[in-house]
C-alpha cells in the first residue's frame, strides 16, 4: 500500500476511533458504579446532534471566538497524524518529532485559552486561567519524560524511538519505567481526567477544561469536544507506541498491518479500562494539590534520565 495512501488512512481511524475510546471509558465507569449508562457508541449520536444544531454566539463574541473551535480541531488532527498509530515508516515521520507535538498541543491550547476568555465570563476566565497553570506545569514533566527516552534511543523522532525499541532485545529500563509513570501523570493532567478535572461536571468550582467552552453552541461545541477526544487518544497512542510498541508494523504488508492495528485496539482497550478504573476509584482533587502532582510527575521523568545517566556511566 502507497504510503500517502496509509497516512490519511491512518488519519481517518484516529477521527473516527476517538468518539468510540471516550465511549468505551464512560461506559466501563458506569458498570463499575452500578450504573446502566450509555452505550459506547453514545458519543457519535452527541456530535451528530451537535453538528445539526444552530451555533447561538453571544454579542461579546469576537473572530477569535468564531475561528477557535476550527484551529484547536485542526491542531489536534495535525498532531494525531505525525503519531504512529499502527505502522511506521509512513511520509509523515519525517516531521513526527515530541518537540513539534508538544508544539502542536501549546497551539491549540493556546487558541483554547483564548476562547475561553474571549466573551468575558467569570467561568471562562477562570478556567483558562486553571489551563494555562496546569501546561505550565505539565509541559516541563512531559519534555523531561521525551529527553530521557532521547538519551536511549539519539532520536526525538516517535518514528526512530519505536524502530529502535522494537530491534532491542526485550529488558527492562528503569528510566523508561520512571518516565512511563510520569508521561501517564501528564496524559491525565493534559486530557483533563480525574483528579485533575472531571469531564462530567458543570460545577463552576471544579471546572477546567468545561469552562473554556461553556458558551460555544451547534458545531463549534462538536469540534472541541471531538478535539477533546483525539487528545485522549493520541496520549494513548503515545503511551502504547512509546513504551509498548510490539505488534506495530513496520512494514505496508497487509498482514503487518493488520496485527498492527489490532494491537493498537487491544492497547487502547486496556488503556480505556485501566482509565475508567482509576477515575472510578479516585476523587476529584483540590486544585491548590495539582502543582504537587505535576510536581511528582517531573520528579519521576528526572528520576528517569538519572537512572539512564548513571546505568550509562557504570
Amino acid at each position: 500500500m502507497n504510503g500517502w495512501i496509509l497516512a490519511i488512512v491512518q488519519t481517518s481511524l484516529l477521527l473516527l476511533c476517538a468518539p468510540l475510546l471516550t465511549g468505551w471509558v464512560k461506559w466501563i465507569k458506569c458498570k463499575l458504579q452500578s450504573r446502566q449508562g450509555a452505550p459506547p457508541w453514545q458519543p457519535y449520536r452527541d456530535l451528530f446532534k451537535l453538528f445539526k444544531k444552530e451555533v447561538v454566539l453571544a454579542e461579546s463574541a469576537s473572530p477569535i471566538f468564531r475561528v477557535a473551535p476550527y484551529i484547536v480541531f485542526g491542531v489536534t488532527v495535525l498532531a494525531g497524524s505525525v503519531v504512529p498509530m499502527f505502522a511506521i515508516g509512513l511520509p509523515t515521520a519525517a516531521i513526527a518529532d515530541v518537540i513539534v507535538l508538544v508544539g502542536f498541543f501549546a497551539l491549540g491550547r493556546f487558541f483554547l485559552a483564548l476562547a475561553g476568555m474571549d466573551v468575558g465570563t467569570a467561568f471562562g476566565g477562570m478556567g483558562s486561567s486553571r489551563e494555562m497553570t496546569i501546561s505550565s506545569l505539565a509541559e516541563p514533566a512531559m519534555l523531561m519524560a521525551v529527553f530521557t527516552l532521547a538519551m536511549t534511543v539519539h532520536s526525538t523522532n516517535l518514528a526512530s524511538m519505536t524502530r529502535y525499541l522494537l530491534e532491542q532485545p526485550l529488558q527492562l529500563y528503569p528510566s523508561f519505567v520512571f518516565s512511563a509513570m510520569g508521561l501517564l501523570l501528564v496524559a491525565v493532567a493534559e486530557t483533563g481526567r480525574i483528579p485533575i478535572d472531571n469531564p462530567a461536571t458543570h460545577l463552576e468550582l471544579t471546572m477546567v477544561h468545561e469552562a473554556m467552552i461553556l458558551e460555544y453552541t451547534g458545531r463549534h461545541l462538536a469540534l472541541m469536544e471531538w478535539g477533546a477526544m483525539l487528545k485522549l487518544m493520541i496520549y494513548g497512542m503515545l503511551l502504547g507506541d512509546i513504551f509498548f510498541p510490539w505488534g506495530i508494523a513496520d512494514s505496508f504488508a497487509p498482514l503487518p498491518l493488520l496485527i498492527g492495528f489490532l494491537s493498537l485496539f487491544l492497547k487502547l482497550f486496556l488503556l480505556g479500562l485501566s482509565l475508567a478504573i482509576m477515575e472510578t476509584g479516585l476523587a476529584k482533587m483540590r486544585f491548590f494539590r495539582v502543582p504537587q502532582y505535576l510536581g511528582l510527575a517531573f520528579i519521576l521523568c528526572l528520576l528517569g534520565m538519572l537512572s539512564h545517566v548513571i546505568l550509562e556511566i557504570n
